[in-house]
């Protein structure tokens, strides 16, 4: 808040308080320096083919394997195909491993079609893309060794369920690090190809493991609170 003096007769020396920029409404909104956001979307095509196929690929992954993932919980439908849940799983992992390399090439392909943003194309914010990747690569590949192929790949939907919840790096540092390690990856590339289009694609892939996550997290908790009930009544 300020203050300003009173325009009233002399002897009111009490200053009147004014609204802090009037709601915002004082505030001159054409005299705002846009030219860093103008030049960050004039060089992205947000109607190109290849950033559309990035989109669909990013979005449908995590759809595709939680849909399939909780009809096999619900059904074993999978489990009887293959003959039992470890092989179904590994199978399930295997199709959701050629995704995640498909959504890769998709993303590389959409980055390298469109324009590089010279105010990114710069020798430290090269390095910190690599930085990103060196991050993003100990998480994920962290959290596989912690897990394992059959935890990675939600072996818990199949009923193979682990005996305690792993709490040893990195999940001891971060939630989800499988997720946020393949993010920070794509951030890295993004920055160590000066594209704005990489930023944006990396924005959608942070939204959609967000949105996974919300649905992912309760429903595996209600497994493992289901095997509890179990036990108690055994």
């Amino acid at each position: 808040m300020s203050a300003v003096p009173d325009e009233k007769p002399a002897g009111n020396n009490q200053p009147v308080l004014l609204d802090c920029c009037g709601g915002l409404n004082n505030v001159d909104y054409s005299k705002m320096d846009l030219t860093p956001m103008e030049g960050f979307l004039k060089c992205i095509n947000f109607g190109d083919a290849s950033f559309c196929i990035a989109v669909i690929a990013i979005i449908f992954n995590p759809f595709f394997w939680n849909v399939v993932a909780r009809w096999e919980h619900r059904t074993r439908t999978l489990s009887r195909l293959f003959g039992g849940p470890y092989l179904a799983c590994y199978c399930l992992g295997f199709i959701i491993i050629l995704l995640n390399v498909y959504r890769s090439h998709s993303m590389t392909v959409a980055m390298k079609a469109q324009a590089r943003w010279e105010v990114m194309d710069r020798t430290d914010v090269f390095y910190a893309g690599v930085a990103l990747i060196v991050l993003g690569t100990v998480l994920v590949v962290g959290s596989f060794l912690a897990l394992g192929f059959i935890g990675t790949f939600l072996g818990d939907y199949f009923g193979i369920l682990m005996d305690e919840k792993v709490t040893g790096f990195p999940f001891n540092i971060i939630e989800n690090p499988m997720y946020w390690g393949s993010t920070a990856n794509y951030l890295g590339l993004a920055l160590i190809g000066a594209s704005p289009v990489g930023l944006v694609l990396t924005a959608i892939v942070a939204v959609s493991y967000k949105v996974a996550i919300r649905f992912e997290g309760p429903f595996t908790e209600q497994i493992y609170q289901e095997r509890s009930q179990r036990r108690k009544h055994e």
